[in-house]
């Protein structure tokens, strides 16, 4: 994503932040995410560090994240030995779970050091928890539309294209669509799939984020919605649209 289009979408005013969130705090928060049952062999939670405040919003666990993390839990059987690329990833919680069976994993996020230096250190945390598994995972910042061949080339990619791309709670930056469908036909390959999902963080622009998909549509891909599903709102706004922001909406994309 570009610069000029966070500056045009004012990201950084979207939200209201909680009252208690320290504008002056630098400091890193942890958390513990919690799997549905996983494998004897693994872990039963993954420790996850999340950056300091954010201007990209990489500081917070957004619900899509947390239900693209569950439908990677119950699609191992597809994931296993392919290969998968998260976009905006920040903690990169589906990445993570992705690379249990994956063959190979690239996390990327906006080309910020903060942002690429937390993925990475998520990333030799997921490898301490699972010593015996031999993970392939790479961090890597990467701006959404760019040629893409250094993706290609991180190590255990060997220059191939991927099998599955996560879009976890990106369609909301309006400005940056057809920059995430080019990415998607650049870096799939014709028998992968990309999963989407998305919240109506502004739900007076909800038919904006939908507008996603049209464009998907117009530039090749088959739209298939597969969640829907109701979660607490990441935010305290006013009542009225409390049920459409609770909501997360998941969808798959195919090569029609």
């Amino acid at each position: 994503m570009s610069t000029d289009s966070l500056e045009a979408d004012n990201l950084d005013q979207l939200f209201t932040e909680p009252a208690d969130f320290g504008t002056e705090d630098s400091t890193p928060t942890y958390l513990n995410y919690e799997r549905q049952n996983p494998p004897a062999d693994e872990p039963a939670e993954l420790t996850l560090r999340l950056v300091a405040k954010s201007p990209l919003w990489g500081h917070l666990l957004w619900n899509a994240g947390r239900v693209s993390a569950q439908w990677i839990e119950q699609n191992r059987d597809y994931i296993k030995d392919r290969t998968v690329l998260e976009l905006g990833a920040a903690a990169a919680v589906p990445s993570l779970l992705a690379s249990l069976v994956a063959r190979n994993v690239v996390i990327t996020d906006y080309p910020d050091p903060n942002l690429i230096q937390n993925i990475q250190y998520n990333i030799d945390l997921v490898k301490k928890s699972c010593p015996a598994k031999n993970l392939s995972l790479t961090a890597k910042g990467y701006i959404w539309g760019q040629d893409p061949q250094e993706l290609f080339d991180c190590e255990g990619q060997n220059g191939e294209k991927f099998d599955l791309i996560i879009m976890s709670d990106l369609v909301f930056n309006h400005s940056e669509h057809t920059r995430l469908v080019e990415t998607g036909l650049k870096c799939l390959k014709p028998d992968g799939k990309i999963l989407v999902m998305f919240s109506p963080h502004r739900p007076r622009l909800y038919h904006k984020d939908l507008e996603f998909f049209d464009l998907a549509k117009e530039k090749g891909f088959h739209v298939e919605q597969i969640i829907e599903k109701r979660l607490n709102p990441m935010f305290e706004e006013d009542e009225e649209t409390k049920e459409l922001r609770s909501m997360v909406f998941g969808y798959i994309l195919t090569f029609a």
